[in-house]
């Protein structure tokens, strides 16, 4: 069976165009990554105990220690990994989204580090969050959620933004 993952997706319409909210995964793995290193703020679900937009809503309150805006929300679509894992992403508008870096507490997870070390280490989802332009955007998401920022320029472009 799939993993379910959703994530919301805010956006806001700056002088040099439209810029989004992603996150840089966090943990050891990561570390000095940039490219292919950011990701929508999402996480996993069990779609037959909680809508997808309601873990959208719910995983970005945890992955950024900040509740997201009201919305109203527009489902982008559902993408696959190249795992299996099923994404939905969501968008709203940010643009009234007011958190800065400061305000952001990023939600933490264990485990095992080093390697087979047998001691198990706390680390953030993720360890920062950032506004960037579609295009640096599309360079630092993983490959995985690119799909999403095309489906969110044709809309932004059918609404003449």
């Amino acid at each position: 069976m799939p993993v379910h993952s959703a994530g919301l997706l805010l956006y806001r319409l700056a002088d040099g165009g439209p810029e989004v909210l992603i996150a840089h995964m966090g943990g050891p793995y990561w570390a000095g990554k940039e490219t292919g290193a950011w990701s929508v703020p999402k996480g996993e679900y069990d779609p037959d105990a909680e809508s997808a937009l309601d873990a959208a809503r719910r995983e970005f309150r945890e992955e950024l220690g900040v509740d997201p805006p009201e919305g109203p929300y527009a489902e982008l679509g559902t993408y696959p990994y190249s795992s299996g894992k099923r994404v939905t992403v969501f968008v709203a508008d940010g643009s009234a989204f007011s958190a800065t870096r400061a305000d952001f507490v990023f939600g933490e997870f264990e485990m095992e580090w080093p390697p087979r070390s047998g001691r198990t280490e706390r680390f953030p989802e993720v360890d920062r969050a950032d506004w960037v332009g579609l295009g640096v955007a599309g360079e630092r998401l993983v490959k995985g959620q690119r799909p999403a920022l095309d489906a969110l320029a044709a809309l932004l472009a059918d609404a003449g933004a």
